[in-house]
């Protein structure tokens, strides 16, 4: 495969994951604030969402103060955020675009249909009652590309790199918002409740906590799901076990050659495949997943550097 062809595809499963998870970011800080109001904190809400999408320092350049309508309006149309849901899904759509015949008419059309949808909508109200509907929309499209996805492709290399893609950027998304909230999870008091429940809304975890623990909510197990379990697909041990899984698989397609981006990604599943919750919370939630994240981006530049750049 050409080299052009597995960068298009991997960004093609990076954004597309990367808008849902925005839509599913910006749904429950739109919930977590207006229960915030009341006790002066819904700032901090805002604040929290533009540190876990890793855009708070490119969000101050041009906005003055956070506000919700400033937070959505970066998140969902300005097209000077890289991560803005507008943005995603006109990335994905390029990339698609470039290497339309890897992909199935079914996920063409997904990404085709979702991106001539978008540009026929107006953004600009897209706001207070309006938002939660459109939030909606854009997790349903990611669904329905993912769905076309598994169901109609080829397991060949196109797919892995889609695949690829996707699992990393989830992993990157778990960590962070873990990480955002981490102070709530170290502390642990009842208090912070509706925070543990943010936690687990952000991952789509809610109702597999309860089938995983059979309990009520308690910060130690929050981390453990989605850090530890491997049956939640956005824990981070099955999210770098996924790499790792897929990274063996391109490699023994293109006759067994491996670089520092198999090394790496073996090395993070391994550590959690092995690691405790109570270590983690001995040396400190928030060293912990800092270190995933930082980890994260530098398997993401390995893979960059073996296979695109390379």
């Amino acid at each position: 495969m050409l080299s052009s062809t597995a960068e298009c595809l991997f960004w093609l499963g990076r954004y597309t994951e990367r808008a849902a998870n925005i839509a599913r970011g910006l749904g429950v800080a739109s919930r977590m604030a207006s229960l915030s109001a009341s006790l002066g904190g819904e700032s901090a809400e805002w604040r929290a969402l533009l540190v876990a999408s890793g855009g708070e320092e490119a969000f101050s350049e041009k906005y003055e103060t956070i506000s919700q309508d400033a937070v959505v309006d970066w998140l969902v149309r300005d097209q000077d955020n890289p991560s803005s849901i507008y943005t995603c899904f006109e990335a994905a759509r390029r990339n698609g675009r470039a290497v339309r015949t890897a992909l199935t008419v079914d996920m063409w059309s997904a990404l085709n249909d979702s991106w001539n949808d978008l540009r026929k909508r107006d953004l600009a109200r897209i706001e207070g009652e309006e938002l939660p509907a459109f939030l909606d929309w854009v997790r349903e499209r990611a669904l329905l590309f993912n769905g076309a996805a598994t169901d109609t492709m080829l397991r060949g290399e196109a797919w892995r790199f889609v695949q690829l893609g996707t699992a990393l950027e989830r992993a990157d998304n778990s960590a962070r918002l873990l990480d955002v909230r981490h102070g709530m999870l170290a502390v642990g008091e009842t208090a912070e409740y509706a925070q543990w429940q943010a936690v687990l809304a952000s991952a789509s975890a809610a109702r597999a906590y309860q089938w995983v623990f059979r309990d009520r909510l308690d910060p130690k197990k929050i981390a453990e799901l989605l850090i530890l379990r491997p049956e939640l697909p956005r824990s981070l041990v099955a999210c770098f076990g996924r790499v790792s899984e897929l990274l063996e698989a391109i490699a023994t397609e293109q006759g067994g050659r491996q670089g520092e981006c198999h090394r790496m990604a073996g090395e993070l599943h391994a550590r959690l495949r092995y690691a405790r919750i109570d270590d983690i919370f001995e040396e400190g939630l928030h060293v912990f997943l800092t270190r995933k994240i930082e980890r994260a981006a530098a398997l993401g530049a390995a893979i960059d550097g073996f296979y695109i750049r390379g």
